[in-house]
């Protein structure tokens, strides 16, 4: 039974759909709101937005006029527990409301560690689309979720998401995962700018921030990231390898160097550059000479590394299935269980003291994807903490920028819980098997 039927079941039992209430009523969260808007058994509750009109907007263009503007919490409660709908300009005050999920779509990570965390203390299950966050502090908020029996989760739809999927359908099926990745559309171009890009942006209705980090790389490492602590994989090495590759050659290109193909080992997590994007990709072994002959029978190739292939993601279109997974199934769709991977911020140009950096997607820094132990040796700065930072120290270009080149505003809640996630690994209080048995309990 797919997640509309068993929804609706929910709504019958218990009276009413699922309420959700969404941040962020940008591009990608009006999306998100005119596909819940569709969704039987859910209802989209509630848009915090700082701009109301915004909210208010992206509501009526999904179909929904009876919205309530009210600052009064209690008077919004009563709305919502009347079958209306309500706009705030408070993105904390949903934790605060009736509902029964949070979705975040600001794209801002100090935004998203905020919501993330006042949603799990507040009683909510949360779901972001801000997976910069996730690569940031997820894994603490993954533990905060396991322990107040909450689900914390990244969003369907994008790669790393969809990617772990198909991790997860390789591995049910008894193939060795060999490596799993996402297809990416242009070699990157670390040096590029928001400034740069402004033209491009302009034609294709982007933000040139988002734009750059797509087009500086940053978005692939972070996704790649992401899913290495969340499939419990590595990085092939620092930055990947981010070979030229096709469909039919993934096979063989990522496989065992002493079988004609890159990898020093398996296990890991790359991209490819090519018209592989905008899929995801998982190259697995077959064993087992039995299932590699059928598997070869159904064309899958000559084997033993096979490669499974999904042509698309569709961000915000999909990101509903969310819903289903956590409601229903009381699952993550995506959430850390190690952390193999860390993205450092590294010098798009020489960076000077007293410069105030302005993160991801902007003239300062781009992020590079790194195994997590090499960062913390080198006390690299996570790319998802710079638009905290000012400098204290010069940078040169192409480096990495550490704790000890910056001035961190401590009062900044992806900071806060950023350094108590390194004290608790320190510990040895988020280890893998500990956080994957909370997780699957």
């Amino acid at each position: 039974m797919g997640y509309t039927n068993k929804l609706l079941a929910r709504q019958r039992e218990v009276g009413r759909p699922v309420r959700i209430g969404l941040v962020g009523a940008g591009q990608m969260g009006s999306g998100f709101i005119a596909q819940i808007a569709r969704q039987k058994g859910v209802d989209i509750t509630a848009v915090a937005d700082i701009a109301i009109d915004r909210a208010v907007s992206a509501l009526t263009n999904a179909g929904i006029t009876d919205v309530d503007q009210s600052a009064d919490l209690e008077a919004l409660a009563a709305t919502i527990e009347a079958g209306g709908h309500v706009v705030v300009n408070d993105a904390l005050a949903l934790p605060k409301l009736p509902i029964d999920m949070v979705i975040e779509c600001s794209g801002v990570p100090e935004i998203a560690a905020k919501v993330a965390l006042a949603s799990l203390l507040g009683g909510k299950d949360v779901a972001l689309m801000t997976v910069e966050a996730d690569v940031t502090v997820g894994l603490l908020l993954a533990r905060i979720a396991a322990q107040t029996g909450n689900i914390y989760t990244v969003c369907r739809g994008d790669e790393p998401v969809e990617c772990l999927k198909l991790v997860e359908y390789v591995e049910d099926i008894g193939l060795d995962v060999v490596l799993a990745g996402k297809g990416k559309n242009n070699p990157l171009n670390e040096t590029a700018t928001p400034s740069s890009l402004e033209a491009e942006a302009k034609t294709k209705g982007m933000n040139p921030r988002m734009l750059c980090s797509f087009v500086d790389g940053t978005k692939t490492m972070i996704e790649m990231a992401a899913l290495a602590n969340a499939a419990d994989l590595e990085l092939t090495k620092r930055s990947m390898h981010g070979p030229a590759a096709t469909v039919p050659t993934l096979q063989d290109i990522f496989k065992p160097i002493e079988d004609g193909g890159i990898l020093d080992r398996t296990g890991v997590v790359d991209y490819a550059t090519g018209p592989v994007a905008p899929g995801v990709f998982v190259v697995a072994k077959a064993t087992d000479p039995v299932v590699h002959e059928e598997l070869s029978y159904l064309k899958l190739g000559e084997g033993p590394y096979f490669a499974f292939y999904r042509p698309y993601h569709l961000a915000s279109v999909e990101a509903v299935l969310s819903i289903g997974e956590v409601i229903i199934d009381r699952q993550p769709s995506l959430a850390p269980i190690a952390w193999n991977a860390d993205v450092s911020a590294m010098a798009k140009r020489d960076l000077k003291v007293g410069e105030k950096i302005d993160g991801i997607g902007g003239e300062h820094v781009y992020g590079d994807a790194v195994p997590a132990a090499e960062a913390k040796a080198g006390r690299e700065l996570p790319i998802g903490l710079a638009s905290a930072g000012t400098l204290i120290r010069d940078v040169a270009k192409g480096t990495a920028v550490t704790y000890d080149d910056v001035q961190l505003d401590e009062t900044k809640t992806i900071v806060i819980l950023r350094k108590l996630q390194d004290a608790l690994l320190a510990d040895g209080q988020l280890q893998v098997p500990a956080l994957a048995s909370l997780l699957s309990a």
